[in-house]
């Protein structure tokens, strides 16, 4: 979506829906959005011109359909909008709204599946191409919430890494041809819910997690051959986080977080440091601001729902003793802060945390301070929360599972200034480039 003043039309879709928008990052225009929650993994963006407002047929740029089912985000390089989905041959079990439970689907689909990449025109919404990567039938299961492409690509502006944790790592050219690809296998997950973490690149490499009930692994490969360079086995069950690369004061790291631990490796694989303390799911996904760098897991039904606030140049085992909410490298600790899905976000010195059954909290982000408690966002409503929040403008948007998006005056009040409806299911997190806020939804784009 865009404002009215420069508005061509918007993108919706049934499984995935965009609102066109723009970022810049250090007073540098961000033109571009190359994986998910942007270059630095923050959802920030400085432009001033992005849309606070928008409905159906409001600041509407363009709308679009997408076949098929995911929840990746979109990402953007120049002309051009990338997105993931997973097209079944006969009938479909839709996705439904509210809460996880009773969403297992235990047995794999029968029918014939077709894993796509798709490229949409930024100014038209036009589906540019469609790269069909594997056909056949799944050999593993996903909740009745989650897709066979819920993994956001990730691209360097000349290729387009797209990952689907079932199945493998694809590499395309920008029009659409297969350079390589590296298939895995497919590993059982917890309770058959399938995979999500998403890739991330750095220079000549790009990085993928999977972990998994069977056989989890981290590992590099160069981006432009598809030779696998590392690969570590990981002391890890199913996690759903996607890895961030940390460039910090000191070292490069990636920071991989887990149920049993979280660990800090070099970028040849090698643990630099790790500490415990995680709730028994992991979802969210780290980020830095501010020379800090913030893990978080918060499964709803653990007591132990933390949020670490890590200063960089940490070795060997960081964990908190008991008792403790801080030390040498752990610059605070909230024992049970954490959202379970949404990744929380760090703006204008607060850290806010969105969650899953539709409350919004704000800490100090470099004390961990409490600013304000959890504030129920709907009171007369029974919105889930799935997509990580963004900001801009000085305005924090949370978008809900029912397509609306929230939108509250950042600052130490809560402020709810606004809500943006769309009326379709919403739970892909946005894409933000030049004057747009890119939106998928769970029928378009």
């Amino acid at each position: 979506m865009r404002r009215a003043t420069s508005v061509p039309k918007l993108l919706l879709r049934w499984f995935s829906g965009l609102i066109l928008g723009a970022a810049v990052f250090s007073g540098v225009a961000q033109s571009n959005w190359p994986q998910f929650r942007g270059e630095l993994s923050l959802g920030v963006s400085t432009n001033p011109n992005l849309p606070t407002t928008w409905s159906t047929n409001q600041n509407v740029a363009w709308k679009t359909a997408v076949p098929g089912f995911g929840w990746s985000s979109p990402i953007v390089w120049d002309d051009k909008i990338f997105l993931t989905s997973v097209v079944r041959d006969g009938e479909v079990e839709p996705p439904k709204k509210g809460l996880y439970f009773g969403g297992e689907r235990r047995t794999p689909s029968t029918n014939t599946q077709h894993w796509m990449v798709y490229a949409f025109d930024w100014q038209t919404g036009k589906k540019i191409w469609a790269k069909e990567v594997h056909a056949g039938n799944p050999g593993t299961s996903v909740h009745l919430k989650n897709t066979y492409a819920s993994e956001t690509p990730v691209t360097d502006g000349e290729r387009v890494y797209a990952y689907f944790g079932n199945l493998g790592l694809f590499c395309l050219d920008l029009n659409g041809k297969e350079l390589w690809s590296q298939k895995f296998g497919q590993f059982k997950t917890r309770a058959g819910w399938g995979t999500a973490a998403s890739p991330v690149l750095r220079h000549d490499r790009i990085f993928i997690v999977n972990d998994n009930d069977e056989k989890s692994f981290l590992a590099a490969f160069n981006k432009k051959t598809g030779e696998q360079l590392w690969r570590v086995e990981r002391d890890e069950k199913s996690n759903w986080a996607t890895p961030f690369v940390w460039e910090n004061e000191k070292r490069t790291e990636l920071i991989v977080p887990g149920t049993k631990r979280v660990r800090s490796y070099d970028l040849e694989g090698k643990v630099l440091w790790e500490f415990g303390g995680m709730s028994s799911i992991v979802i969210p996904t780290p980020f830095a601001d501010s020379g800090l760098l913030y893990v978080c897991s918060g499964y709803v039904g653990d007591q132990t729902r933390p949020v670490f606030a890590i200063r960089p140049g940490a070795s060997g085992d960081i964990s908190l003793k008991a008792g403790e909410t801080t030390n040498q490298f752990i610059a605070w600790y909230e024992k049970a802060a954490a959202p379970y899905n949404p990744s929380p976000i760090a703006y204008r010195d607060q850290f806010y945390v969105l969650f899953d059954f539709g409350f919004l909290s704000s800490r100090d982000a470099k004390t961990g301070k409490e600013i304000y408690d959890k504030q129920r966002i709907n009171p007369t409503g029974t919105s889930g929360f799935t997509a990580s929040p963004w900001a801009y403008d000085h305005k924090l948007f949370c978008l809900s599972e029912d397509g609306d998006t929230f939108v509250f005056q950042a600052g130490p009040e809560y402020r709810l200034i606004g809500k943006n409806s769309l009326g379709e299911m919403c739970m892909a997190t946005p894409a933000i480039a030049r004057d747009s806020l890119i939106i998928r939804s769970a029928a378009n784009l």
